[in-house]
């Protein structure tokens, strides 16, 4: 008779491709073998929607605990082995989930992007932890590209809310831990590794619908995304639009010292990516990313906070023509 797995590994993909292969063959190195592995693609599910791939990938999914991965991210080598012992040791917790690195073996300018992330001034202090090993504790919201959730949990807590997308992660850790009253846990042993996007083009365009998504939250669910961390970066375009205004009318010098305060911590940082990383170009290119992504990211947070209703659909796939429609 065949062992049930204690895990189950959901992948939702639009294609197969070279990090998808990356992923499952990170997953045959692992040092205990105590899963499943259901990879959901938009002709199994008939939509481009990760959060609906997911659902049906629990829906098949015969493990005790769901494992939700990206396409391109794959997790170190005792990853399983660390989860089941988490699982083990803390039965009653719904979920677990851990850093996501960037893999040595991005480019340059994908390491810039790993580097905004993982520095203070670069996530604003809210996503640290997120992207470097820090100590564990418990959590209130997670993406979905390293987590770990019990599958009754999850049906109790009314799998991902497909309407929300960008953020539906965020809505089911929201249920986990405000409605069921559970703790998501997160423990430096679970370690991820995640591939970037190359500053600063597609580095932008990867964060729009979540900055606008997130703005929206602000005022939807204030319980997890109505935070300084969240805010700051709308905060500093306040402060640089009344700073020119201030320019061009009365000029008091004063106004300028929070500015060079952020300039100060800006160079500092570069410092601190030079020492770490000995490498000069990518810890420019990755300090010259701050600022222009907390511009970025401030503008469309502002623009997600003054919506009524933020909805982005993802495209459909037509079962009969093999083409997607609408998106």
């Amino acid at each position: 008779m065949t062992q049930k797995p204690l895990f189950s590994i959901i992948i939702p993909i639009r294609k197969e491709n070279d990090y998808l292969k990356e992923t499952l063959s990170a997953l045959k190195r692992q040092s205990i073998l105590n899963f499943e592995i259901l990879v959901i693609t938009d002709k199994v599910s008939g939509s481009a929607n990760p959060s609906e791939k997911r659902n049906l990938g629990a829906k098949k999914a015969k493990g005790e605990y769901l494992v939700f991965f990206d396409d391109d991210s794959f997790p170190s080598k005792n990853y399983f082995k660390h989860a089941q012992k988490l699982v083990s040791k803390y039965p009653a917790y719904a979920s677990f989930c851990g850093p996501c690195l960037t893999p040595p073996k991005d480019t340059p300018y994908q390491q810039s992007s790993g580097l905004v992330w993982s520095s203070f001034l670069g996530s604003g202090g809210a996503g640290v932890y997120r992207n470097s090993i820090k100590p564990s504790r418990f959590v209130d919201d997670y993406p979905s590209v390293n987590l770990i959730v019990k599958k009754t949990d999850f049906l109790k807590a009314g799998s991902f809310d497909n309407q929300y997308w960008p953020g539906e992660d965020t809505v089911l850790c929201l249920n986990l831990t405000k409605k069921l009253n559970k703790k998501i846990f997160y423990h430096p042993t679970l370690v991820v590794y995640h591939h970037r996007r190359s500053v600063v083009i597609p580095h932008l365009q990867q964060i729009t619908r979540y900055a606008i998504q997130r703005g929206y939250f602000a005022k939807k669910f204030p319980q997890t995304s109505f935070k300084l961390g969240y805010l700051l970066p709308s905060f500093f375009v306040i402060y640089l639009l009344l700073l020119t205004l201030n320019y061009f009318t009365t000029n008091y010098n004063f106004l300028y010292f929070p500015l060079y305060l952020y300039l100060s911590i800006l160079i500092t940082t570069l410092i601190v990516f030079i020492v770490k990383k000995n490498k000069p170009l990518t810890s420019l290119l990755a300090a010259l990313t701050i600022p222009i992504t907390h511009i970025y990211y401030g503008i469309l947070f502002l623009y997600g906070l003054s919506k009524k209703d933020v909805k982005f659909k993802p495209h459909s796939f037509d079962q009969k023509t093999g083409k997607y429609i609408g998106g």
